[in-house]
């Protein structure tokens, strides 16, 4: 069948190029390309990378331009903010609320895991087991379960927080005076995140209770947050939303003394540690070290605040009907012991991590874009009045 095989002038039309001895019809020999030259298709593929990494900058610029514009807007609107006016409050107690709001709701699936795991340490191996037992038996839908008393509960907890946290820190240091506030900031730290958490677990506790029983009820027992807290407050009257208080204090005021005292500290560190001081800085940067002092806050507040996070999961999902508060706490602990309230810490470690990271992250943007400094470091020096 000789239509399969190529004619000789096929042949001679691939192959003659290659050969030293050819030349075009010009009479020329064209140049052989060397092995060390790049193929014209590299060539078009780091003009294609070049291409789009130049228009990805001319977005982040655009991006950053847009961003500077809100931002003057939205100080245009507030008005000059003066540092521990009520409108620097009012400022530090929304981006609170964004804070811890956003942060907590976007981590809702750690969550979920992290407090299965602690009721019942043999239920999942591991995340991405349990995220895919989940999904299969609930829907895509089930990986957020709980999300909407998280995100009720965490905003609300956020804002007094943070809030509570600046009026506190100015509060104490101004009842122990310039000399003694410099001496014992540490114990500042600690006093005004306590006095702040105090009263934010207060705002906290409804939701967190319907939170952990959503989560620990399978199929949970509640189809939306207002619908569980009707259902505890018929079964259980008001304080059934409460019954968690005590522990949730427990857990939350420790973790919260490490968050901003350990915060406080290492970001002052790492400025310490830097060349030149934290006004030498742009924005930018010190948003960057506001994330890694969180992060580094993050895991020590894990740590700290564990075991009252296991005894909190174990008592709203578990505590029997008119049982005392330290009866309750006997009997679980007698059930899973010293190891069982360690249950789930390295899934903690990380979500608590990354959140306390973010968390701060989020809160210094938003006072960056208020015009105001970031926490931490160097206080901003005092404004000079004209007389």
């Amino acid at each position: 069948m000789p239509f399969l095989l190529p004619t000789q002038a096929a042949i001679c039309s691939v192959f003659r190029e290659r050969s030293p001895a050819y030349q075009s019809s010009d009479g020329t020999t064209p140049s052989r390309k060397s092995k060390y030259e790049a193929q014209s298709s590299f060539n078009s593929a780091w003009s294609a990378a070049d291409d789009a990494k130049s228009k990805a900058g001319t977005l982040s610029n655009e991006a950053r331009k847009e961003l500077e514009l809100a931002s003057t807007k939205a100080q245009a609107a507030a008005g000059k903010i003066e540092l521990y006016s009520p409108k620097y409050y009012a400022a530090c107690t929304f981006g609170g609320l964004l804070a811890c709001g956003v942060t907590h709701t976007a981590v809702t699936p750690l969550d979920l895991v992290k407090c299965r795991r602690q009721v019942d340490s043999k239920m999942y191996k591991g995340n991405f087991e349990a995220w895919g037992k989940i999904s299969r038996a609930e829907g895509f839908r089930g990986i957020y379960t709980g999300w909407g008393p998280t995100a009720y509960g965490y905003s609300a907890q956020g804002a007094f927080k943070y809030g509570g946290y600046e009026f506190f820190k100015k509060f104490y240091s101004d009842l122990a005076g310039e000399e003694n506030a410099k001496n014992y900031k540490t114990s500042i730290y600690l006093t005004a995140s306590a006095s702040a958490e105090f009263i934010a677990d207060l705002a906290l506790c409804p939701f967190e209770a319907v939170k952990v029983r959503m989560q620990t009820t399978i199929p949970p027992f509640a189809k939306s947050t207002w619908d569980g807290v009707g259902q505890i407050t018929a079964k259980e009257g008001t304080a059934g939303l409460y019954k968690g208080l005590y522990p949730l204090w427990g857990r939350q005021i420790p973790y919260t003394m490490m968050k901003f005292a350990s915060f406080e500290t290492i970001v002052e560190a790492i400025y310490n540690y830097l060349p030149g001081q934290k006004s030498d800085y742009g924005k930018l940067a010190q948003t960057g070290v506001s994330f890694g002092g969180g992060y580094l806050a993050g895991i020590l507040c894990a740590i700290v605040s564990h075991p009252a996070d296991v005894m909190v999961s174990k008592l709203n999902a578990n505590r029997k009907a008119g049982e005392g508060f330290g009866a309750a706490m006997g009997r679980i602990y007698k059930d899973i012991g010293f190891s069982g309230l360690w249950n789930g810490l390295p899934v903690r470690i990380v979500m608590i991590g990354t959140l306390t990271g973010l968390q701060w992250l989020v809160y210094d943007s938003f006072k960056v874009f208020m015009g105001l400094p970031t926490t931490g470091g160097a206080a901003p020096p005092p404004e000079k009045k004209i007389s």
